[in-house]
């Protein structure tokens, strides 16, 4: 008989959907955890509105969102980051950045299109027009306009275009820093048990992903080099450098 907490007492959970959050969601699905828990699996907008409109009490969720939350508690050492190439946070153009005109900004993602502004400000030195999108949008690149395309979608989309720019690249060529996509926030103060479990829940996952791996190899739904995205692309301990690196860029963010 399950021993979990009724529906309405489970700690919800948003998660982002992408491959790179696989490893915490296998964490979590494969821990006792479970039980108590009710985890839903999101876009990372979707995560974030969710979190802010306290549809959940813990979400991994965009950085950018993180002063729209009062109070916030970031809970756990591990976040979605990158050292160099992270090969799923893209821009793509067919000309070079200086002739691009106007950037598409991929729905899906809050702290990407911040980045991909704080960039053109910052460092490229461009003033583009920016263009909001839906759905479909990614066969639109042409011209002098270019789009950011992020997650899984970013796979297959290698040669696709005559310039693609990695925006965790980008951003540690700028500031010499990693860079952190999300990280696990909670709007409310959880128990001190509860967060513990979490993170050994996490660690759990990231421990196995040689298991989760095979597993998704086998399903030969992604069209990347999984072992070397999950194990080199994705940095996933919240560290200090990448504490610094998320002030860094909430301050670039705040004068947009």
């Amino acid at each position: 008989m399950e021993t979990g907490k009724s529906v309405v007492d489970k700690i919800k959970i948003s998660v982002v959907s992408y491959l790179n959050s696989k490893p915490f969601i296998y964490g979590l699905q494969n821990s006792e955890l479970i039980n108590d828990i009710d985890l839903q699996l999101d876009i990372p907008s979707v995560c974030a509105q969710k979190l802010i409109d306290g549809k959940v009490d813990i979400g991994l969720v965009p950085v950018a969102i993180i002063p729209k939350l009062n109070p916030h508690y970031i809970i756990s050492d591990y976040c979605i980051g990158a050292e160099g190439k992270v090969a799923s946070v893209m821009l793509y153009s067919n000309v070079a950045l200086q002739e691009i005109k106007t950037i598409l900004l991929d729905y899906q993602s809050k702290t990407s299109v911040a980045l991909v502004k704080v960039l053109a400000k910052n460092y490229w030195k461009i003033s583009p027009e920016w263009v909001k999108t839906e759905t479909d949008f990614e066969n639109t690149i042409s011209g002098t306009t270019a789009a950011v395309i992020i997650g899984d979608r970013t796979f297959g989309l290698e040669n696709k275009y005559a310039f693609a720019f990695d925006l965790a690249e980008e951003w540690q060529q700028f500031t010499q820093l990693p860079f952190v996509f999300a990280c696990w926030v909670a709007n409310k103060k959880l128990e001190d048990e509860f967060i513990k479990d979490f993170n050994t829940s996490l660690q759990f996952g990231l421990d196995n992903r040689d298991i989760l791996i095979e597993e998704l190899k086998a399903n030969k739904e992604y069209l990347t080099d999984i072992r070397r995205y999950l194990y080199q692309n994705i940095q996933y301990d919240l560290s200090g450098d990448k504490k610094k690196a998320m002030n860094l860029f909430l301050e670039y963010c705040a004068h947009l």
